[in-house]
Parts: C-alpha cells; structure tokens; sequence
C-alpha cells in the first residue's frame, strides 16, 4: 500500500521520522492495514520513500512502544490489536455501559457465584469489608468479553447481609452496580482503587488468552455506600495488551 498514501515532504521542518509515523499511523486507523497484517520491511519502506534506514526503524520503534505495532522475529513487523480506552480508574460506571459507549459488544461469563464464610475468604476480604470473622460474603467470579475477546477478570466480595437480594438477579446479562443501586445502603457511592503492573499467571493464560509472564493491569477495588460503609471488594486483572486508563487531574487548590 506504500504506492498509495502521500508522500513525505522534505521541505518541511518536520522530522521525516514524525512524518512516516504519522502516514503509517494513518494507514492503520483507516482500515488500510488490519489486526495481524505484516506491514513492508524497513528496506521496502527506506526505498518507496528515498529516506535512511534508521529514519523508518525510529518511526517503527516508536509506533512498536506505543503498541500500534509488534515484531516477530525472524518474520517482520506487524499491525497489533487495537487497546480499549478505559475510564475504569476515574469514572463509577459498569463494564456493558463502557463497551456500549465506544461501539463494541460486550458480554459476561459468570464463572462462580456462591456464598461463603469471611474467614474462608480470606483476611484482605474481612479487612476489606469490615465484617467479622463468622460474617458470610457472596463471591462473584466473572469473565468479561468485548466482540468475544477476554479482556478482564473479576473476583467481588460483597456482604451477604445486606446484598442477599443480589441472588436473584441474573449477573450474565444484569449490571452489578444497577442491581446494588436498588437499594440505598448498597448504591455504590464512591470507590478506592489501587493498580499495580504484575505477570500473567496459569489463571490467566486459560481465561484471557494471554501467554505467561505477559503484562496484567491488577485492580484492587473497595466501593462504598453514601454512609462509609464498604460494600464491594473487587480483584480486577485487564490485559495489558488489550487495555489502557486514562486519568484526569486536576491542579491542587491552594486556597
């Protein structure tokens, strides 16, 4: 396709690198060039466009770091999946209502649902959710899936007291925090979250499709009602080739 887009203009003072990043780039999110497709050598492109060799290889490092782009070796460059921008860390929203918002289907797995004592939980959930020792949780387990790729795992802890009625509903096709907002004491009205980087593990291999040892974006969340009280304790693990945050900050108001 190098026939087929503009050329780079070296009368400019633009750097021929940025140029050939930016048409390279263009190619990819016009459909030009698709998930998987081998894009031409640095050779091909160094001739197509009588620039240096280490002019098109920083262009193609920079689009590789950025995840535009993965190398094989042995077999060439290739176009990756595209991530999904995620508001995860700076919005209170579900998972369907995200997806549906930037045009792609989701759909959920419900892997395990069961109650269970704190103490078989564990000491993080019981801190987590300040519950006594005997104290039940409900403990669900779910997989969540954009156009039928995996993209994140979930485990949530929520005390069975005052979320029993969670029970009834079906968590494949209702949203967890529409259901919890039913009643006023489980309406999720803030949220703490904790990210961290760490590898892929067996777990993840079998549910996200991902190789060992591959980056995972983990979540450690604990949601509250308007009162304080915690309500959700949730363990989240997003591919990291597949996902990315995005934050907002806001300057700190001195006065």
């Amino acid at each position: 396709m190098l026939d087929k887009i503009e050329r780079i203009n070296k009368s400019v003072p633009i750097p021929l690198y940025f140029q050939l990043k930016e048409l390279i780039l263009s190619e990819i999110k016009e459909g030009n060039y698709r998930s998987g497709d081998l894009i031409p050598t640095e050779k091909d492109i160094s001739d197509a466009f009588q620039i240096s060799r280490t002019t098109v290889r920083q262009a193609i490092t920079e689009l590789v770091q950025e995840g535009w782009l993965y190398r094989v070796k042995s077999k060439g460059t290739f176009v990756s999946q595209p991530k999904i921008s995620q508001e995860y860390i700076r919005k209170i929203e579900s998972f369907n209502d995200q997806m549906y918002r930037m045009g792609v289907a989701p759909t959920t797995e419900v892997l395990e649902l069961k109650t269970m004592k704190g103490t078989e939980a564990g000491d993080s959930v019981i801190k987590a959710l300040e519950l006594g020792a005997n104290d039940s949780v409900i403990f669900l387990y779910r997989k969540r899936l954009a156009d039928g790729d995996p993209i994140v795992t979930s485990k949530t802890y929520l005390p069975l007291a005052e979320c029993e009625f969670l029970l009834t509903h079906d968590l494949r096709t209702e949203q967890l925090y529409s259901i919890l907002s039913q009643k006023e004491e489980t309406r999720i009205f803030r949220i703490e979250r904790i990210v961290e980087a760490v590898e892929a593990k067996t777990e993840d291999v079998n549910l996200l499709e991902i190789k060992r040892g591959k980056p995972i974006q983990y979540f450690v969340s604990i949601g509250y009602n308007a009162y304080g009280k915690p309500i959700e304790y949730t363990l989240s693990r997003y591919r990291g080739d597949r996902n990315k945050f995005e934050v907002t900050v806001f300057p700190e108001n001195k006065n």
